[in-house]
């Protein structure tokens, strides 16, 4: 057995190894999109390549090697989102996180939106907001109605007040400061989002799957009042729920997102 031990032959291992990670996390990272949808139509054309060429079929492997040569452009432009998506995630891993010191601003935070989400769930006003963190947002905050005010629960309630000018879209803060209101965010093509949530459930996955921001929504049918991050959306939270997942997020910067669960399996507490 030791013979086979040699340097070589280690490399080679390591090498397939890496493929074979980096293949796993492209498929985690398309799954449920309709990305695993196409690239398994690429493999399909791949297959029937291999098969046309085994058995000598030179028309349809002609036509196969076409399909192949221009693939990666229309890769390029079909998967731009997906590409896009993935670079800014990766660079927000290699980003670190500041250290926070003061955490009045935080603390505000944290309370202005109890303040809202408790008023709003009661009544099933439908609201969006989105806490930029790390990633900037300037690309959505551009879309929406200047505010630049500070937050407070009575601000927030008053923007979702139905029927009102600002009541549609998005609330963003950025920088200690309600941006801008009736925002648009960007909406997620995954198929796992269950068919009874709506557009504001979508755009909050959305914009997860984009940035490294926190966004809350409560639902305008039921009042339940659900989080997103990092393309995990959370459902079912209560009031010590949302409260604990703030101050962990917000007031202990050192907490990494829960991990162990798929997102459509979690509820509001954890298990």
């Amino acid at each position: 057995m030791l013979p086979y031990l040699t340097i070589s032959n280690m490399m080679h291992a390591v090498d397939i190894a890496i493929i074979w990670f980096l293949l796993y996390k492209i498929i985690q990272f398309v799954e449920g999109t309709r990305a695993l949808q196409i690239l398994l139509g690429v493999g399909a054309v791949i297959l029937i390549k291999v098969i046309s060429w085994y058995l000598g079929l030179g028309t349809v492997s002609w036509v196969m090697d076409q399909l192949i040569t221009w693939a990666p452009i229309a890769l390029v432009v079909i998967f731009q989102q997906e590409i896009r998506r993935g670079l800014e995630t990766l660079g927000r891993r290699l980003t670190l996180r500041r250290a926070h010191i003061d955490n009045t601003f935080e603390h505000q935070l944290i309370k202005s939106l109890d303040v809202a989400l408790q008023y709003m769930s009661k009544r099933r006003i439908g609201a969006l907001i989105t806490i930029q963190r790390d990633a900037q947002l300037d690309e959505y905050i551009k879309t929406g109605i200047k505010l630049d005010a500070y937050v407070t629960g009575q601000l927030l309630i008053n923007t979702f007040i139905p029927n009102t000018p600002l009541h549609d879209g998005a609330v963003i803060i950025s920088k200690a400061r309600v941006a801008v209101a009736s925002a648009y965010l960007p909406l997620s093509e995954s198929t796992r989002i269950p068919k009874e949530l709506g557009t504001r459930h979508r755009a909050a996955v959305g914009i997860s799957e984009a940035s490294d921001a926190i966004t809350v929504v409560v639902s305008e049918e039921t009042g339940e009042i659900s989080i997103t991050q990092n393309g995990d959306l959370l459902r079912h939270m209560d009031q010590e729920s949302y409260m604990n997942f703030f101050e962990k997020q917000f007031l202990a910067e050192r907490t990494a997102p829960v991990r162990n669960r798929h997102w459509w399996q979690r509820g509001g507490r954890a298990q």
